[in-house]
């Protein structure tokens, strides 16, 4: 046999290797590593870096979201911790209205010696109650509120503007912002007969 029919003979064909159909597909496709993507990332890589910019931003929402989470509990237990403090704090205004008109109070001389030992401890327990968030409402000479102020009497007067405080009968307290007790108070009116339109 000649050589040139041992070429045409397939079964004497010498054995060429077979292409990979992927790729050839990979070749011909625009996204497979011979395309002319200017940024020279394949399609699968392209879709990784979306996956892992989706995740980052995920990963991002979910730590403001758990930050969200962290100052919420706080807020609420500091609010906890308020209450319970709360009670004890209102318990003891009637000590303070106590020290108060006891102190208000005049008699002889020997009262004097009295008044500073009630004067001391007064001062000792209002700062001890302002520590922990007390704050007396100041209401004597301001316009009247009904947020902070109960009014129990109007007194006819035009002497200053209606609706101004003349006189606190029972001191009004706020503890952390919030109305503990409001202040009973004396309230000014203009007299029927010249009110003020």
């Amino acid at each position: 046999m000649s050589k040139r029919n041992h070429e045409d003979d397939p079964k004497t064909a010498p054995i060429v290797a077979a292409k990979d159909p992927a790729a050839e597909a990979d070749a011909k496709t625009p996204d497979g590593p011979g395309s002319s993507d200017p940024s020279g990332l394949s399609q699968q890589e392209r879709r990784l870096i979306a996956e892992m910019e989706d995740l980052k931003s995920t990963l991002i929402r979910r730590q403001a979201d758990f930050e969200n989470y962290r100052k919420r509990i706080e807020r609420e237990r500091q609010q906890d911790r308020h209450r319970g403090i709360e009670g004890i704090v209102e318990s003891l205004l009637p000590v303070l209205d106590g020290f108060e008109r006891a102190l208000a109070t005049r008699g002889d001389a020997g009262y004097e010696e009295y008044r500073k030992g009630f004067e001391l401890i007064a001062r000792q327990l209002n700062d001890l109650l302002a520590k922990r968030g007390l704050e007396k409402i100041e209401a004597e000479g301001k316009p009247f509120d009904p947020q902070l102020h109960h009014a129990v009497g109007r007194v006819e007067s035009l002497d200053v503007p209606d609706g101004t405080v003349l006189a606190v009968l029972q001191a009004g307290y706020r503890f952390h912002d919030r109305v503990l007790r409001p202040a009973m108070v004396r309230v000014a009116a203009y007299p029927a007969a010249k009110s003020v339109n």
